[in-house]
């Protein structure tokens, strides 16, 4: 595997030592198991998951690439896109719509002049909506990394950007 590129080989040789800890040899037909706690692994050290970490892992575990590309569109944690390093997500769940989470996004969007899904030019911020993010008592609810805020309102938006600050 070419280590080139746009991904460091310190990044693939993290990879590697994490996969090859796997008890991949023990049982080949198990190794299908593997896949999606490899791509939180995989996703953590590259930021997303590219074409290139993609079939990393797919060979590893004796995978089709398409079988890897087919979990990663189907959960919305993982992404083959780059994110900004402040990974912003309103919940779009019942009750935070109810309480007014579409409100705060279109309010990301008109400060950080992106759509949902985009990241700014200056690789900093990544807006996206979640599905449901299981605090439904602090509706509505905007994930910033691993920062949970609760009971957001469109007010909220520039303090939330400038708690992000450097």
């Amino acid at each position: 595997m070419s280590c080139g590129g746009v991904h460091g080989s310190a990044q693939f040789a993290e990879l590697e030592r994490y996969m090859s800890s796997l008890p991949l040899e023990e049982n080949p037909e198990r190794k299908r198991g593997f896949l999606i706690q490899s791509l939180h692994r995989a996703q953590n050290i590259f930021g997303y998951l590219p074409p290139e970490v993609q079939k990393f892992v797919a060979d590893r575990l004796g995978l089709h690439v398409s079988e890897v590309y087919g979990v990663i569109s189907f959960y919305s944690y993982f992404t083959d896109q780059p994110v900004g390093r402040y990974k912003i997500n309103v919940c779009a769940g019942t009750a935070c719509f109810v309480k007014g989470s579409a409100k705060v996004l279109d309010e990301f969007k008109r400060y950080l002049g992106i759509r949902e899904g985009e990241t700014t030019g200056d690789g900093k911020f990544f807006l996206g909506a979640l599905r449901c993010v299981g605090a439904c008592s602090l509706a509505p609810v905007v994930m910033v990394n691993d920062r949970v805020y609760g009971n957001v309102t469109a007010k909220m938006v520039p303090d939330i950007i400038n708690d992000c600050a450097d």
